[in-house]
């Protein structure tokens, strides 16, 4: 699954900070005014757009989050400062100015389809006072990131100048530089870290047609030389990411189910990208992250977040699951979202996995939606059954039981007991073997009922053991 090293990295923000409004509404004719629809207006609120959404992809993802921009002195504005401070978002470098508006995107929707957008702002670049500024402000806080973020939405405040000195700025605090970027000249982005421009806007910044992998390679390898970046992207829709990585071209592959809305998927993109990265993932992982969020948000409508349990939940029962095993720290986060399923806990060593072990956890399987199995470390099987156990080591005997359908995650806990992972999970059904009659359970008071499964007579790892020192044991 996922091994971040940094469950909460620090993430600077930097760009077009906007509002999107929504106005939901029914149509059943045609005005008698003009040929256009006439829409009922039934509901409209406003959500965080632009870099303001990815910030809040940032905080569903579990990362602390400095956001830095302009805004103007009016309404919506007030609104953007207090729904941000309402994420837990850091406002303390966004400037406001009475020189612009806040920018807005008002969107009308009918049966959950887009049929108009307004826009609301003033995209000419800002003055070098307020470019100024923004840097001063962010001159000695630049060490305090594990990594900064440039969402340009080509809407002014994203000079060349700013963005240079700002890459720079960064670089010189050995923090990565991930840019969104938009237009046709990226020379502004040259030394970022990574870009994440899509196929077209590729085309348009290399002026090379991508209608292959060779015409891709070749657009992303000039996209590389002329930037001067670390990293290599193209993100490619449905076909997922594309990475450059020493001349040879790979493709993460998406894994969406359903699309509702695209609305703020590059957001999203970027966002679980520079999480993953300060994580300690490697692009490749990173890339994985970044579609499986993608995938959730576009499952949804309107600018949209995935949290990271959503996330996790997605590679699971998407492409990614086959790796079933997770830390106690990934399944903390995975638990709200499994909450209205009927959890089922069992554990044990599962040191030779034989017919017993797969009836057991089949029978287990039938009580419940969800099955967790906790699997004694290698040191806790050394301490219950001695210094010759484990046959096998903990992560083949985990492989092993993830190759079953029957099993949903895996967790391995070092204790001598899964008292502390039953308490986490707190689940609806505890299963044990029918050897544990009349015998006390550890964490019976937790779940709401234990169940004992019947075991299959003569099955059992140790008894296997013995069969092979019997047969093999005088040969060496």
């Amino acid at each position: 699954m996922l091994n971040l090293q940094k469950q909460h990295p620090k993430i600077l923000v930097i760009g077009d900070l906007m509002v999107d409004h929504y106005i939901w509404g029914k149509c059943n004719r045609i005005s008698p005014e003009a040929p256009v629809q006439v829409v009922n207006v039934k509901e409209e609120n406003n959500r965080l757009g632009g870099a303001c959404n990815v910030a809040a992809n940032l905080i569903a993802f579990g990362a602390k989050v400095s956001l830095c921009g302009i805004i103007g002195k009016d309404e919506f504005g007030k609104w953007l400062i207090n729904e941000l401070h309402t994420q837990n978002i850091d406002i303390t470098h966004i400037v406001q100015t009475s020189a612009r508006p806040t920018t807005q995107k008002s969107r009308i929707l009918i049966a959950n389809q887009q049929v108009l957008r307004v826009d609301r702002e003033k995209s000419d670049d800002i003055d070098e006072g307020l470019q100024d500024e923004i840097l001063s402000t962010l001159k000695h806080k630049m060490r305090n990131f594990d990594a900064v973020i440039l969402s340009d939405y080509a809407k002014g405040l994203l000079t060349p100048k700013l963005t240079k000195s700002l890459i720079k700025l960064a670089k010189s605090e050995g923090k990565p530089v991930l840019i969104d970027p938009k237009g046709s000249d990226y020379s502004k982005y040259q030394n970022a870290t990574l870009l994440t421009p899509n196929k077209l806007e590729a085309q348009i910044a290399t002026q090379i047609t991508i209608k292959d992998d060779d015409s891709l390679k070749q657009a992303m390898k000039k996209l590389q030389k002329d930037c001067k970046l670390d990293i290599c992207l193209v993100t490619l829709s449905e076909e997922g990411i594309a990475i450059l990585d020493k001349k040879k071209l790979t493709k993460s592959p998406t894994i969406a189910k359903e699309v509702y809305d695209v609305t703020g998927a590059g957001d999203t993109v970027i966002a679980a990208l520079a999480f993953a990265l300060s994580g300690g993932l490697n692009i490749y992982e990173a890339c994985h992250f970044a579609n499986a969020a993608a995938a959730v948000v576009i499952g949804k409508i309107g600018s949209a977040s995935a949290n990271f349990s959503e996330i996790v939940a997605f590679l699971h029962n998407g492409s990614y699951s086959s790796s079933k095993v997770i830390t106690k720290e990934e399944l903390s986060t995975l638990l709200p979202s499994l909450r209205e399923k009927k959890i089922i806990f069992s554990n044990g060593c599962f040191d030779l996995l034989h017919a017993g072990h797969i009836a057991y956890l089949q029978q287990a399987r039938q009580l419940g939606d969800l099955l967790i199995v906790g699997l004694n470390s290698d040191n806790s099987v050394k301490r219950l059954k001695g210094q010759n156990r484990p046959i096998n080591s903990q992560q083949d005997r985990a492989l092993m039981l993830c190759a079953l359908e029957c099993v949903d995650f895996v967790v391995i806990f070092d204790e001598d007991t899964p008292l502390e992972l039953i308490k986490l999970i707190k689940p609806h059904t505890l299963v044990k073997g029918s050897d544990y009659e009349g015998k006390e359970v550890v964490g019976s008071d937790i779940a709401k009922e234990v169940v004992l499964a019947d075991f299959i007579k003569g099955k059992s790892s140790s008894l296997i053991i013995e069969k092979i020192a019997q047969k093999f044991g005088n040969k060496g």
